[in-house]
């Protein structure tokens, strides 16, 4: 990534809009705003295989982790999105990773440019395949500023979106246990 470019890109912008730099406060603006998007886009220069390091023999049953917390930038508006991910995967031979292994999954996900159906299936598809899981179920829970601050002012407004893979596809117990797991059993 290139800062500086991102800067005077920034300072190029805002002058667009006639926002005046040289007043009290404005002065570093552009230089702050270019280091937040870097953090934002920390993601898209890490592989998510590299994640999981060493796994362990942990048993066949399901795992779950909850409320994880994240914070993405929507490719659209390049405005934030925020909320949490829960994850449900059923190992394969016991298969597992530590549980601070999914926050770092999340992190690096979401600090992309990205859509939240989209996201919610690269989680997906990370744990089914880097994990070999037998089955996942991610759900994301979310505000996206861009509903509250495009003229809709639809500020209480969640989205969710879910994916499942593998054995929960095709085995309702299963699936009905996993969303049971993170509390939000499906009749």
């Amino acid at each position: 990534m290139n800062i500086e470019k991102a800067e005077n890109t920034m300072r190029e912008f805002l002058e667009a809009f006639d926002i005046d730099l040289k007043k009290a406060g404005m002065e570093k603006t552009p230089k702050r705003v270019a280091k937040m998007y870097e953090k934002l886009f920390d993601g898209l220069r890490e592989d998510t295989k590299i994640v999981w390091g060493e796994t362990f023999n942990g048993g066949n049953s399901l795992v779950a982790v909850k409320n994880l917390p994240f914070c993405s930038v929507c490719e659209h508006h390049l405005a934030p999105f925020f909320g949490e991910v829960d994850i449900v995967y059923l190992p394969k031979n016991g298969k597992i990773a530590g549980f601070g292994k999914f926050a770092k999954l999340v992190e690096i996900l979401s600090h992309r440019p990205q859509l939240q159906e989209n996201l919610t299936e690269q989680i997906a598809d990370a744990v089914y395949t880097d994990l070999s899981a037998r089955g996942v179920l991610v759900v994301i829970s979310a505000r996206q500023l861009c509903m509250m601050l495009t003229g809709e002012s639809l500020f209480n407004t969640e989205t969710v979106t879910s994916v499942m893979k593998g054995e929960f596809t095709t085995n309702g117990a299963l699936s009905k246990e996993a969303w049971r797991l993170i509390g939000k059993e499906k009749e």
